[in-house]
């Protein structure tokens, strides 16, 4: 009976922690959302000279207190989780996970407080309450599209690099370090700032063949930035005419919700009778085969 129960309780505990369909789900994701907000806000303020020395006492304390919860909240998610294994290899797992190292290495070596910041990363969570919002599938979308587009961009990556080199090389020769440009690595650096058109003017050309490297160097910083953007949104744009292409333009009556199949009876979301007309599935089913 106890055995029973405890499942029970198990069951209704990952019912909240893990999901987002329910309102006590909903409420506890935004709890635990507020409290990691205030958790970096804490951290970012320790980081202030004026401010640790006037709290940095009561920063710790609450930095100790915030960790508690944390680990609470982490060790309650493992109990409760159905796959524990698969809980603690995934994704969100390592993220609960390595928000946590931080203070417990920072009581033991101070210098390393600054790692406490990567607690931020926990904030990603509220792409979960997203969800709700049917934002989360145009997000997948950006993610494979960033995936899929991913060899090409290391490519056109490579090609810049050349290209900061040879500026890098040509502007150590025409300037050389009378006018601040000592080495070449430190000519790679005027180089990338002015090829992305930053332009710090810490250091900057003096003769007339300088200023005239530099100038082509920031037409064609322009043309570089453009690349990348125009492969991204093309690959976007080819999967988000292909989804219009693959589902039917049809919502669910109960739920309202699109994205089905041309051949769907019943809404993938809400189990509902979708009753879609013939005239849109044929439509649908004529677009996909064309």
């Amino acid at each position: 009976m106890s055995n029973r129960h405890q499942s029970e309780r198990q069951e209704q505990a990952e019912t909240i922690i893990f999901g987002t369909t329910t309102p006590a789900g909903k409420a506890f994701d935004l709890c635990l959302l507020g409290i990691i907000v205030l958790s970096v806000t804490v951290v970012m303020l320790d980081s202030v000279a004026a401010f640790h020395a006037q709290y940095g006492q009561l920063f710790m304390q609450l930095e100790v207190a915030f960790t508690l919860l944390f680990t609470l909240e982490y060790l309650t998610r493992i109990w409760c989780a159905s796959n524990r294994s698969a809980y603690l290899k995934s994704f969100w797992g390592v993220v609960d996970l390595l928000a946590l190292m931080p203070t417990y290495i920072a009581l033991l070596v101070p210098e390393a407080a600054p790692l406490l910041i990567i607690r931020l990363v926990r904030v990603m969570r509220i792409f979960r309450v997203l969800s709700l919002f049917e934002l989360f599938a145009e997000l997948t979308e950006i993610l494979k599209v960033l995936r899929n587009t991913a060899k090409t961009i290391l490519v056109f990556f490579a090609l810049v690099m050349i290209v900061v080199i040879v500026f890098a090389c040509l502007i150590y020769v025409i300037e050389g370090p009378e006018h601040g440009f000592s080495s070449i690595p430190l000519s790679v650096y005027w180089a990338v700032v002015t090829i992305t058109t930053v332009g710090y003017g810490d250091l900057t050309p003096q003769t007339g063949l300088g200023k005239t490297l530099a100038a082509f160097g920031m037409l064609v910083g322009y043309s570089i930035l453009a690349v990348p953007t125009a492969i991204i949104t093309a690959k976007l744009w080819e999967r988000l005419n292909k989804r219009r292409i693959l589902y039917a333009n049809w919502n669910c009556p109960i739920c309202s919700a699109g994205e089905h199949t041309p051949d769907a009876d019943f809404c993938k979301h809400c189990g509902g009778k979708l009753d879609m007309p013939e005239s849109v599935r044929n439509t649908a089913s004529g677009l996909e085969n064309s």
